[in-house]
């Protein structure tokens, strides 16, 4: 099997951003944002999604996160798309439950090459520490763009925003592992009855 490896850099006047990933890697993962809970949370991805990722990312922070967190949405979406390549194999569904104690949360995505985002989550507070919990749908929305995927996003239950956070983004991991997962009965084939994605 082809090494499943993407490499893709942004450069805008607001961000500059460099993302690597490797979607049959271990869940090892580096990151240089200036958005410490971003990374926490893109963390949650790599490692319980078993996907290596690197991301650089240097914004207009003096500002506010919005560009950079959205814009690292947005290349690591880039990323995914390159990295999945033809889609041939692909199991293309992928689904997660995940608690953290009283938090409970629901992450289902398809590979469908059609962007589209459901997002049922009402954070108990705006702000985790000094991240604003708006840009989690921003980041989001700008991965789903750009990685043609269809994301269901929806917390069931929880009260504490830390733990909330956490559940999206493990549960996002794993149901980006099994999405990418490659089914040996499917070699070669297109997981759709239209015959390409």
């Amino acid at each position: 099997m082809d090494q499943r490896i993407a490499q893709i850099e942004r450069n805008t006047l607001e961000t500059q951003i460099k993302v690597t990933i490797n979607l049959d890697g271990t869940g090892k993962s580096a990151f240089d944002t200036g958005v410490p809970f971003l990374e926490h949370m893109l963390d949650q991805i790599a490692r319980h999604g078993l996907i290596d990722m690197e991301v650089v990312a240097k914004g207009d922070l003096e500002i506010d996160a919005h560009h950079t967190v959205e814009d690292v949405g947005i290349t690591l979406g880039q990323a995914f798309a390159k990295a999945v390549g033809d889609k041939k194999g692909l199991v293309r569904y992928g689904h997660a439950y995940i608690p953290l104690d009283e938090a409970l949360s629901r992450v289902v995505v398809d590979f469908s090459g059609r962007p589209g985002l459901v997002y049922g989550v009402n954070f108990p507070r705006s702000t985790i520490g000094s991240f604003d919990v708006d840009l989690f749908r921003e980041f989001f929305q700008g991965f789903v763009n750009h990685a043609g995927v269809t994301l269901h996003i929806d917390n069931l239950k929880g009260t504490n925003a830390h733990h909330i956070a956490e559940t999206l983004f493990k549960a996002m991991g794993r149901a980006l592992r099994m999405a990418v997962a490659i089914d040996p009965r499917m070699v070669g084939m297109m997981p759709s009855t239209k015959g390409s994605l």
